[in-house]
């Protein structure tokens, strides 16, 4: 009777084993297309057997644990490659911005303003004493100077927009390390009862991946299955269950978003920004305070000498009434700022008469003051006088162009790699269907044995209760 009861028992365990195996089934089936999950498994063992006389009898299966099929090696590798393909993304984005400012292809740019603009003097030189040549002085020369203003604004826009995406990104940073901070806790609940915690460690892991991918953070964890986050060198924004915040917010000194930290709710706030240098973060402030810092400061070199050489040649002419010559150009009294505040001249805004074309007193056709500031086109006057305004100014768009298309070949590279190692993840951890389906179909015919056992135990026990009443 007592062995007829056991092949029950082994019966029962074995019908409960293919019941969790199919339930496992069922959830990676239905997780198939989840980010970041991995495929778990019911490991099975041989359950404590029983001693009768010299044999030792077996007592079937038990379900001892569901594992989840990962290779910390190959994750930790998506999350270094993550952080770098965010830097690239970053970069690559933001500096298509900045390109656009200087496609000079699909619209009329600044080096052809400059153009426009020397090449009215060359009309001046013509006919020095045409209002109409002198008009057309005017207008390029207020056409240049807003060109400057509009390339300047556009530079600045690209980092408004920075600014934007940064307060963006550390929100999604705050919301993610506040839910790190969550699975801590749960994880550590879980584990303690002895029990895997498969789907939020495959959640947290995936929000290390993401939160890598937005600024350059180092982790670790500890022995009681809880992660610490540090982001750049000194924010720790996880430690155990709870989180710190980072703060995005305007800094008066520069005009520009800065980020934050704050050790807890009574400590001072640290400026940190500078921290960070890789992940999307990383690589958007590169370009924000560096790239486009660089290009700003090259416009207003530009603009700076150019009207600086511009009303040295000015004010040493004379004009149409016979006046000493003013300066063309006024608002740049030095080199920060001054491609926005390059203006014309009001008098000369007022009145073209005040343009200077030669350099004599009431000496009609005199054309020397137009042919030396046409000539500065062509001159060695920027760099030490190593290149002339349109070297200088074509430098600077060769630059931007050389600089975007590497940035997209080196986010297009850092995809691909990516992208196998995606591969790989999915081809351990992933979930296929096949091989689901063939497993449903495995512990399904388990099931239908392990009930047929039941059964013949059932009807071998009423044999034997038929004899009893014989």
């Amino acid at each position: 009777m007592s062995k007829i009861s056991s092949m029950m028992d082994v019966g029962k365990r074995s019908l409960q084993n293919s019941q969790t195996a199919l339930q496992t089934v069922s959830h990676n089936i239905a997780n198939k297309s989840t980010e970041g999950y991995s495929r778990q498994n019911v490991a099975l063992v041989a359950n404590q057997p029983i001693s009768e006389g010299n044999l030792q009898i077996g007592t079937g299966a038990r379900a001892a644990m569901v594992t989840r099929t990962n290779n910390p090696w190959i994750e930790k590798q998506i999350q270094r490659e993550g952080a770098s393909l965010g830097y690239a993304e970053g970069r690559a984005d933001s500096l298509g911005r900045v390109e656009q400012v200087y496609n000079e292809q699909m619209n009329k740019g600044l080096n052809q303003y400059v153009t426009d603009f020397f090449n009215a003097f060359r009309e001046v030189s013509n006919n020095p004493e045409s209002s109409t040549s002198r008009t057309l002085v005017r207008e390029s020369g207020n056409a240049l100077a807003q060109d400057f203003k509009r390339v300047t604004d556009q530079l600045r826009n690209v980092q408004q927009d920075i600014d934007g995406q940064v307060i963006t990104s550390i929100e999604e940073v705050n919301q993610m390390t506040k839910e790190i901070a969550t699975l801590n806790e749960k994880i550590q609940v879980v584990e303690n009862h002895g029990v895997h915690a498969n789907d939020e460690r495959d959640r947290r892991e995936l929000l290390l991946k993401k939160l890598g991918e937005k600024l350059d953070i180092t982790w670790g964890e500890g022995k009681d299955g809880m992660v610490s986050v540090t982001g750049g060198n000194t924010a720790v924004l996880v430690s155990g269950s709870s989180s710190t915040e980072l703060k995005a917010r305007a800094d008066s000194a520069r005009d520009r978003v800065e980020i934050f930290y704050r050790a807890n709710d009574s400590g001072t706030l640290f400026n940190i920004t500078n921290q960070f240098k890789g992940g999307k973060l990383g690589g958007v402030l590169d370009v924000r305070d560096k790239v486009v810092e660089d290009y700003l400061a090259g416009i207003d070199q530009m603009a700076y000498q150019l009207s600086t050489e511009v009303n040295k040649i000015h004010i040493e002419g004379f004009d149409r009434y016979g006046k000493e010559g003013i300066l063309f150009f006024e608002g740049v009294d030095q080199v920060e700022g001054a491609a926005t505040n390059l203006a014309v001249n009001a008098s000369i805004l007022n009145d073209v008469g005040r343009i200077a074309a030669g350099n004599k007193q009431n000496a009609p056709g005199d054309n020397t003051i137009a042919n030396m500031i046409s000539s500065l086109q062509f001159r060695g006057v920027m760099n030490d006088g190593k290149d002339s305004f349109d070297d200088y100014y074509n430098s600077i768009v060769g630059e931007v162009g050389t600089v975007t298309q590497r940035a997209g070949k080196t986010f297009e590279a850092q995809k691909n790699i990516m992208s196998q190692l995606t591969n790989i993840r999915e081809s351990i951890s992933g979930v296929s269907l096949d091989e689901e389906t063939t497993k449903m179909i495995e512990m399904q015919k388990a099931y239908e044995a392990s009930a047929r056992m039941i059964r013949v135990a059932d009807e071998m026990l009423e044999t034997v209760l038929s004899l009893k009443r014989m």
